[in-house]
């Protein structure tokens, strides 16, 4: 199977919340890379609030970075116009300042794709 940060993010990168639960229960550690180097919460389904939340909650860091592209969690959630995740990451601490390596904060990155809801949510904070 791996190590358990390698199921953790496997099972936060389909979604499976109750495999996540089980997991951080069992002593994953929720900021731990996989072997590619990534967090749960940079690879977790970004529609699956649930996910979000108990990985925020379990005290993952809503601000690490891709080691490539400079992005956040909330830059990802942001691309992909998932308003509610968006959402849980703010409320978690997530850096509306951070920029990638292109220099993009959430809110641009939301702006260039069409994501007026989560743009209209990141300018009212």
């Amino acid at each position: 199977m791996g190590t358990l940060e390698d199921e953790l993010t496997s099972a936060a990168a389909t979604g499976n919340t109750a495999e996540v639960a089980r997991l951080l229960r069992a002593g994953a550690d929720v900021n731990a890379p996989n072997r590619l180097s990534y967090t749960a919460l940079q690879v977790m389904m970004m529609g699956s609030t649930p996910v979000a939340e108990l990985l925020l909650a379990g005290g993952g860091d809503p601000n690490v970075a891709d080691a490539r592209t400079g992005s956040t969690p909330l830059h990802d959630a942001a691309r992909s116009g998932f308003v509610d995740t968006v959402r849980i990451l703010v409320r978690f601490g997530a850096n509306l300042q951070a920029r990638d390596r292109a220099n993009w904060r959430p809110v641009d990155v939301a702006r260039k794709h069409g994501h007026a809801e989560v743009v209209a949510f990141l300018e009212s904070l």
